[in-house]
């Protein structure tokens, strides 16, 4: 497959890829001393809580696919409290995108709890073990966490107090005694404790401390300070979910994602409307046909989807992706054009120059595989240091989601009690018909289910293995509106890495497209762990940032 930055790893014991090397290694630390992946996956995703704060934390959401024979999906993607109500955001026209307003509640600590009570075999001690020493002995400051902690707002003082340290390590000695005391709730069985901790968390001290906290004005995105809405007896009603996966038959796989209440079904959108390879690999007619087909699989998310009942038998049918790919022409379209249903009237409006990801967060993934045959791909995300006001003696802060609603009513993704946000966090899952299973993802808001698409035409298509499909130029559109506040759209405009073929681009300009070209190792942050029908365990991480590690034997 020629240079590529890293070997594509193999083996048959194990094998964890993630975003940063310190959970990976925590991760490979489990499979070591007998775990399974799903004791790896906690441990790998507690870690990340602590060692990437900008990108994830205790506060925030988990939507997490695993294989143990049969796909599934864990849903800790948490639901608008029970006062987010219309009228209680009377006078704004978004969900600010930082805020005690944005706070939904917050669900990957029930989801990662019980995807360890039953499936995996350590105790919850033992998997935090790495989350609490990296957070009371300190992990490396890296560049991105010094950019988040430098755009903190200045009047949330427990958030100063708590990340403005000196040094190349940062320490977060309140939330190691947060992790502590969870782990020491109580019980009689294994199951009992990691129960204990989940009724400590949602229904105990911890939640009385995010409900006094939330009660307090602060300044959020808009300039004015507010006070949220979220209460302890909306985190005592919650529990993380099982379900059912959607899914969709692609040239001899078929990928498994969330339902609509995450974004996940525009991957099998893309699917549908690409009915075939679209070749040379990274020539301009594939770079088209791929962009043009994710601006009308984005332009039904914007329409459609929401946690409500969505029609995917018909987004996902033969024929209504034969009626969408017909719109496909020769020409980048300036237009936002959904198979029905309603857009926002008010859409966000043009974005400044950039990546398009989230300005005030982002996302990790994970990707784990044992000897056993089980493969997790998680996306945990939301709870970003630079979010809301750290909770007082917690350590940690409250997600911001809610700014993925509309405070417009009847739209599929309309604020409403109860309802979840129509999350950007999509990981992903695929079985080829010989056996093979393959876990993969990527942090990157709206882009992820672009850059990992593009991932997934790479290997499964085009045949590269799955470092070379990782380190490939990547390229996305930021055609629709974002995600995220203030929800700006770029009609027309595709991001693409300078290593992307010169005469590609200007094939890309000549069809219409307005082309950013942008650093050559900037886009997407991949990673994936795959299990072969003979046992052969494989894995690959991203280069771009150095930080991303895959290991295994």
């Amino acid at each position: 497959m020629g240079f590529t930055t890293r070997p594509e790893l193999s083996g048959t014991f194990g094998m964890v890829a993630s975003t940063h090397w310190l959970a990976s290694a925590a991760g490979m630390a489990v499979l070591e001393r007998g775990g399974n992946a799903f004791d790896a996956a906690v441990a790998a995703g507690l870690a990340l809580q602590v060692v990437e704060p900008h990108m994830n934390g205790l506060g925030g959401d988990l939507p997490l696919l695993w294989w143990d024979g049969a796909p599934h999906v864990l849903c800790g993607q948490g639901p608008a409290p029970a006062g987010a109500t219309l009228e209680a955001y009377a006078g704004l026209d978004m969900v600010p995108g930082t805020g005690y307003l944005a706070a939904c509640v917050p669900g990957a600590f029930d989801a990662w709890m019980l995807l360890l009570r039953d499936h995996g075999t350590w105790e919850l001690a033992d998997v935090a073990a790495f989350a609490i020493g990296y957070a009371r002995e300190g992990f490396p400051l890296t560049p991105g966490i010094r950019r988040a902690i430098a755009s903190l707002e200045p009047s949330w003082t427990t958030s100063a107090r708590l990340w403005s340290q000196p040094g190349p390590r940062l320490r977060n000695p309140l939330l190691a005694d947060t992790y502590e005391r969870l782990v020491r709730s109580g019980g009689a069985t294994r199951e009992a404790r990691i129960d204990a901790a989940r009724d400590a968390f949602y229904r105990g001290w911890v939640a009385e401390a995010i409900d006094a906290a939330v009660r307090e004005p602060a300044v959020d995105s808009t300039g004015a300070a507010h006070a949220g809405v979220l209460t302890g007896a909306d985190l005592a009603a919650y529990s993380a979910t099982v379900e059912a996966p959607v899914s969709y038959s692609f040239g001899g796989w078929t990928v498994f994602k969330t339902g609509p209440w995450g974004q996940g079904p525009v991957f099998l959108q893309q699917l549908a409307l690409l009915d075939g390879s679209p070749g040379p690999f990274l020539g301009v007619e594939h770079v088209h046909r791929v962009v043009e087909g994710a601006k009308l699989a984005f332009a039904d998310r914007e329409a459609f989807y929401g946690d409500v009942d969505v029609d995917l038998e018909r987004l996902l049918s033969r024929e209504y992706a034969a009626e969408r790919r017909a719109l496909i022409a020769e020409r980048a379209s300036g237009e936002l054009r959904p198979g029905g249903g309603r857009l926002p009237a008010a859409r966000g409006g043009v974005a400044a120059a950039g990546t398009g990801e989230p300005t005030l967060g982002d996302t990790c993934h994970l990707d784990v595989a044992d000897r056993w045959g089980n493969l997790v791909s998680a996306t945990p995300s939301g709870g970003w240091l630079q979010s809301s006001p750290a909770i007082d003696g917690l350590g940690f802060c409250l997600g911001t989601r809610a700014q993925m609603f509309w405070l417009e009513p009847g739209l599929p993704s309309s604020l409403a009690p109860g309802r979840r946000p129509r999350t950007t966090l999509s990981p992903s899952l695929a079985v080829r018909e010989d056996g093979t299973v393959l876990a993969f993802g990527t942090p990157g808001g709206d882009q992820q289910d672009q850059w990992s698409f593009e991932f997934f035409l790479a290997h499964a298509v085009f045949g590269l293995d799955l470092q070379a499909a990782i380190d490939a130029p990547m390229f996305h559109t930021e055609h629709f509106p974002s995600s995220f506040y203030p929800r700006a759209a770029r009609p027309r405009r595709v991001l693409i890495e300078a290593r992307a073929p010169s005469e590609t681009i200007e094939g890309l300009r000549a069809r219409g497209h307005d082309v950013e070209v942008v650093d050559g190792w900037s886009l997407g942050r991949l990673s994936a762990v795959s299990r072969a029908p003979d046992g052969v365990l494989r894995a690959a991480a991203n280069p771009r940032g150095m930080q991303g590690y895959a290991v295994g034997r």
